[in-house]
């Protein structure tokens, strides 16, 4: 049996969420914030674990169905 992602929402507070994303990238130019996206991305992916369920989170973030 495949695990599918999530795709219903899952934070209790989106809009602090939102505001700690933003909050985080604050003082950062353009590489660093890039660099710190990349940080978030592998340490999120790396608790996922599932490489399907980062498959179907990749494909769609690409814009994929």
């Amino acid at each position: 049996m495949s695990t599918r992602l999530n795709l219903a929402p899952n934070i209790a507070d989106g809009d602090a969420f939102y505001e700690l994303l933003i909050d985080t990238h604050h003082g950062l130019d353009d590489a660093q914030s890039q660099a710190l996206n990349a940080k978030l991305v592998l340490l999120l992916a790396n608790h996922i674990g599932d490489l399907d369920v980062l498959r179907q989170a990749l494909t769609l973030a690409r814009g994929g169905q």
